[in-house]
């Protein structure tokens, strides 16, 4: 039996849920004040844990900023313990970046007064990543603590073990295997004491490796208990056998590290055996898990490489302009709040943020691509057009995008005169004063044309292209949409059909695919945690009950532009489906479609006008593949899941607290694979999937899940009490419009030959356009720097491996470029170019941890991220 018990104080703070953050500050600047005075105050009170998020303390700061010194001197004395994370990350629809991110953020601003806690603090996120070793150390942690996610089906039934993931990475786990509020409150009446606590022990002692155990003393937003040595007297004169102390965790994870046979366990915990994990949460409050997918692109994709181009070409890198950003979607990356379990008011502040992340964004974009396009080194005076490449390699791909002017026609021209070719797909009037109130404050209204064209070009990596739009007196006609109903190229046969969906035959297959794009449709009796069917209810399928799809189409040279528009009448809310009466709403859906005439990618945009409640929409990818896994991607790698979790046959018997249903998430890609064929979704908007079908064959990709309360009990799937609490919450309902991007490809080939992961990159990095005119509502002053009309920072030998993103260092003058293997093998990294001067491998807390020799290489295991420090 264990004899000494390590009581660790701490309080467990949401900063919002079904209370708003601003409720949640006030307690915590009176619950920070007692805290504080304690550990100043009481020698023999010697630790306190500040939940292992900084925000905590950014929080406290704006409203008690003259606390900083204090908190400052007790931190450094090491009893207020603080960080490693900015907030509790969620791990499963958060990109590997963000994690990252929030683990810099936190243990650079813990630096400001002391050293962080280095240990991986989750102890409430909704299932655990598999990559999280790996990324902790990076970080040089070598320690982690969560709760839900565990079963002995993962290959221990102890709470102590060591969690492995690529590249030798390593964490020695203390599991909480009853929660991290055991010690809440704890009374001094003995027999009250003593019934807990003897429950809390069979299981702590069971799970034990030696002879140390955890009793973490705390709970959401609790106070500190000011009784707790009261309490250790009490509990030494129950249990003479054991000893009692406050501790740290640091302490007790110290202890455990020197016990013998511990077990290692390698993958992702999502089983709800012991802990609810919420395996279909994923798709709860979709326009917010839309926001948060789209705004990490443009973040990591676009922003931060954008900005390392025009560092190197002479700007600043606005590291006080991107930091800021990014903690705001941090603020909304902890489980609760990316979630979306939470009352309707902190859903608005969380898309609120989202929101002001996403302007942030957007405006940094066009600054810098104003910055670089206004100082190039040219004589010519004509409006241009530049297009910007920020993958590490030569693509050649199309655009969209658009040229406002008050030419009637033009044509584009590089410095050589060359032209450029391009269509017309539609014209617009602009007012001016939409463009610059100068213009029509001095009397002129003439007005603009903004056209959008389509364009083919070829870019250098991490570079770009200027063209000059040069005035002509050619005749130019914007492409009809035509009545066709088949479409013609390299890679499918396709004919849509009128019930809205595509009928694909695969050229390279000869294989055809029926209903490709069809939905699903169910009632929903869960609550913001979890989808729950009907009992008794068959889905529906827009394939049976679509008969009057509107189809038109607009073609180019190198693009099919669909369009799709129905309605679908579907039960109006649960009431309606449980009564099988005529209660009907509709939920309408405008699909277009980007087809290239020469790739197997074809792109998907899809706005939904929802009526209905209490119900749930997939889309469905059939694919002739009967597989026994999927493939999907997640934080630098990818993993393999199986159709069926092993646990569905024991579920019942050994009473779990939720099923686990084969629901999974994902963050770029999903597919399904043999050795011939490989078929997937990839998605800028819901990253939730299942593999469904009586073969396994077609992928279901949810599009949204409408439901109206926060928690409730005894739902099919997870019996017992609600998750949560029984709060209405209706726009959660998701009534009203919104929009769904996605995309989708059959290959050839697995998806390692395929390769898979290097088309959803390009899918989600798509070239960048800006368009410069005479006018500009907001003037800049020029600066010194002169630049070239065209120019790469650096472009790679295209491989298999996937570039993460690129950054400017925080604290040195180098660029951080980051990379990951998304393949089953062993994949070498060349980072040669005649203007790399030095590369440095460097951990993900961009700390360098060796001098690279540039023509040899670096090897990346499979599924394993490693960061270089590039100089010039």
């Amino acid at each position: 039996m264990p004899k000494n018990v390590h009581i660790v104080p701490h309080m467990h703070w949401d900063r919002e849920w079904y209370f708003s953050t601003e409720e949640s500050r006030i307690l915590l600047v009176n619950n920070m004040e007692e805290i504080l005075t304690r550990l100043e105050t009481d020698p023999n009170y010697p630790y306190y844990v500040l939940d292992g998020q900084t925000a905590i303390l950014e929080d406290f700061f704006d409203i008690r900023p003259e606390q900083r010194e204090r908190v400052k001197r007790l931190v450094q004395a090491g009893k207020l313990i603080i960080g490693p994370w900015y907030t509790q990350t969620d791990e499963m629809v958060v990109g590997g970046e963000s994690i990252v991110r929030n683990l810099y953020y936190g243990m650079k601003d813990s630096a400001e007064f002391g050293e962080p806690m280095k240990i991986g603090y989750l102890p409430d996120s909704f299932g655990q990543s598999a990559q999280m070793p790996q990324i902790l150390n990076g970080f040089d942690i070598k320690y982690s603590i969560f709760w839900r996610g565990t079963s002995e089906s993962h290959g221990t039934d102890k709470t102590e073990f060591y969690w492995t993931a690529p590249g030798d990475s390593k964490v020695l786990v203390q599991l909480m295997p009853l929660g991290y509020a055991i010690g809440k409150y704890l009374p001094e009446e003995e027999d009250a004491l003593q019934k807990r606590m003897d429950k809390y022990f069979t299981v702590l002692d069971r799970g034990a490796t030696g002879e140390d155990v955890l009793l973490p003393n705390g709970h959401d937003q609790m106070p500190i208990q000011q009784n707790i040595y009261d309490v250790i007297s009490v509990l030494e004169k129950l249990y003479p056998e054991r000893e009692f102390f406050l501790s740290r965790y640091e302490d007790l994870l110290e202890k455990i590290e020197k016990n013998e046979g511990l077990d290692e366990i390698y993958g992702e915990f999502l089983h709800g055996k012991y802990q609810r994990v919420h395996r279909s949460i994923y798709s709860t409050r979709a326009d917010i898990k839309a926001a948060n997918t789209r705004i990490e692109h443009k973040l990591t994709n676009h922003l931060e490489p954008l900005a390392s181009l025009a560092y190197k070409l002479g700007f600043e890198y606005h590291h006080g302009l991107i930091e800021p950003i990014w903690k705001e979607i941090m603020k909304n990356h902890a489980h609760d709040s990316i979630g979306c379990c939470c009352s309707d008011k902190v859903h608005a502040e969380i898309m609120g943020r989202f929101l002001n992340a996403e302007e942030r964004t957007d405006r940094l974009i066009d600054f810098y691509k104003r910055k670089i396009t206004d100082h190039m080194n040219t004589e010519r005076k004509e409006d241009r057009l530049v297009f910007f490449n920020l993958l590490p390699e030569t693509r050649e791909e199309v655009i969209t995008t658009t040229v406002t002017t008050k030419f009637s026609s033009f044509k584009l021209m590089d410095d050589k005169g060359e032209e450029l070719e391009y269509e017309i797909l539609s014209t617009e009037i602009i007012d001016p004063g939409l463009i610059d109130r100068q213009i029509v404050h001095y009397g002129n209204y003439d007005p603009f044309v903004e056209f959008t064209i389509e364009v083919k070009t070829q870019l250098p990596g991490i570079g770009y292209q200027t063209y000059y739009v040069v005035e002509t007196n050619n005749d130019q006609l914007t492409l009809p949409n035509e009545n066709c109903r088949t479409v013609e190229t390299d890679a499918y046969s396709i004919r849509f059909e009128q019930n809205g969906t595509l009928t694909l035959t695969d050229k390279l297959t000869c294989q055809t695919h029926v209903g490709v794009l069809g939905l699903e449709n169910v009632g929903d009796d869960g609550d913001e945690y979890d989808f729950s069917p009907l009992k008794g209810e068959n889905p529906r399928f827009s394939v049976n009950e679509i008969t009057d799809a509107q189809i038109s189409l607009q073609s180019t040279q190198h693009t099919h532009r669909a369009s799709i528009t129905y309605q679908w009448a579907v039960p109006a809310d649960l009431e309606a489906r449980k009564q099988n009466d005529e209660r009907m709403e509709t939920v309408n859906f405008h699909i277009e479609l980007s087809i290239p005439t020469d790739g197997h990618v074809i792109e998907v945009s899809c706005k939904v006008k929802n009526n209905v409640k209490d119900h749930r929409i997939r889309v469905l990818l059939p694919t002739h593949i009967a597989s026994s896994f999927s493939f999907a991607d997640q934080q630098f790698g990818t993993i393999d899941r199986n159709v069926i979790d092993d646990g569905m046959a024991v579920w019942e018997k050994e009473d779990w607290d939720e099923r686990p249903d084969a629901i999974y998430p994902f963050l770029s890609y999903v597919g399904l694979e043999s050795e011939e064929k490989t078929a997937f979704f990839m998605t800028k908007s819901v990253r939730e999937y299942e593999i469904i079908g009586n073969r396994f064959d077609t992928i279901a990709l949810t599009l949204f899940r409408s439901v109206g309360v926060l928690g409730k009990e005894e739902l099919v799937r997870r019996p017992g009490r609600p998750s949560g609490i029984k709060l209405p919450t209706p726009d959660s309902q998701m009534l009203g419009e919104y929009q769904f991007d996605f995309g989708f490809a059959y290959v050839v080939g697995n998806r390692d030959q395929s390769k898979v992961a290097q088309l959803v990159k390009r899918y989600v990095s798509p070239f960048l356009s800006y368009n410069k005119i005479p006018h500009n509502a907001m003037k800049l002053n020029q600066e010194k720097v002169k630049i070239p009309s065209a120019y790469s920072l650096f472009s790679f030998t295209q491989s298999d491996l996937v570039m993460s993103t690129l950054k400017k260092a925080e604290s040195e003058d180098a660029l951080v470029i980051r990379y990951y293997n998304p393949t089953r093998r062993e994949q070498t990294l060349h980072l040669q170019h005649e203007s790399i001067q030095q590369v440095d491998e460097a951990n993900l807390n961009e700390v360098r941890t060796a001098n690279s020799e540039i023509d040899k290489g670096s090897i990346l295991s499979p599924s394993q991220v490693k960061s270089f420090l590039i100089h010039y």
